[in-house]
C-alpha cells in the first residue's frame, strides 16, 4: 500500500517524465485566464512510479486538510482532487443545479453508486474527483470565488477548464452548453478513519 501525507502549504511532486507532463498540463492551464480566487493547496507525497503504473490504491492522510483547502494526489497517472468543502461551497451546489447538464449524476459511468448523490461524495464535505476535463483531457483550474468577473455574476464557484471553457461546480458536475460531455469522474474510494482515505479501492472491490 502506498501512502500520501499532508506536508504543508506547498505542492511537491517527485520528478519523472510522466509527472513532468502532468505538471506541465496543470501549470499551463493557470496562464490562460486570471481568476480572482486564491486557492490554498496542501502538499502531497507522491507514491512510487511503479505503484502508479500498476494502478495501486493510494492511501492519503487528510487529517490536516482544512475547510476550503484542496490537495492533489496522483493515482494511475491522473491528478485526483481532494477538496474539503466549506458550508458555503455545499450551499452553492443547490444554487448551481438549474445550470447543470447532469445535476443528478445520471451518467452512471462517471461515479460509483455511493457517489450518485447531490454532493457526489461519501462524506458531504469531501469531494474526491479526477481532475481531468471530460472534453479533451485538460486539467481544470480552481475558480472558487462566486461571481468571479471572468465567469459572470451568476457564477456559484467551482472549476474552469481554460482549454475550451468547460466549467464544473464544487461536485465536479458540468454546466450546460459546455464542450465537456459529462461530469468529472469520481474514483472508487473509501475512508479507513476520519483522517485516512484510500483512492482506487473500496469495499466493493473484489480484486
Amino acid at each position: 500500500m502506498t501512502t500520501c501525507t499532508c506536508q504543508g502549504t506547498s505542492f511537491t511532486v517527485c520528478d519523472s517524465p510522466a509527472r513532468r507532463q502532468w505538471i506541465m498540463a496543470t501549470a499551463g492551464a493557470g496562464g490562460a485566464l486570471t481568476l480572482t480566487a486564491i486557492v490554498p493547496f496542501v502538499s502531497s507525497l507522491m507514491p512510487s512510479e511503479r505503484a502508479l503504473a500498476a494502478g495501486a490504491p493510494v492511501e492519503v492522510d487528510i487529517g490536516k486538510l482544512a475547510p476550503g483547502n484542496m490537495m492533489v494526489v496522483e493515482w494511475r497517472g491522473k491528478p485526483v482532487w481532494i477538496l474539503n468543502r466549506t458550508p458555503e461551497m455545499l450551499a452553492a451546489l443547490k444554487k448551481a443545479e438549474p445550470m447543470l447538464a447532469d445535476p443528478a449524476s445520471e451518467v452512471t459511468t462517471q461515479q460509483p453508486a455511493y457517489a450518485a448523490n447531490e454532493t457526489r461524495s461519501r462524506v458531504p464535505e469531501m469531494l474526491v474527483a479526477v481532475g481531468i476535463c471530460t472534453h479533451l483531457g485538460c486539467s481544470p483550474s480552481a475558480a472558487f470565488t462566486p461571481g468571479d468577473p471572468a465567469l459572470g455574476a451568476d457564477w456559484p464557484g467551482g472549476f474552469l477548464c481554460p482549454c475550451h471553457g468547460s466549467t464544473f461546480d464544487f461536485a465536479g458536475r458540468v454546466f450546460k452548453n459546455k464542450p465537456a460531455p459529462t461530469n468529472l469522474e469520481i474514483p472508487p474510494h473509501q475512508y479507513l478513519t476520519d483522517s485516512r482515505l484510500i483512492i482506487g479501492s473500496d469495499e466493493f472491490d473484489k480484486t
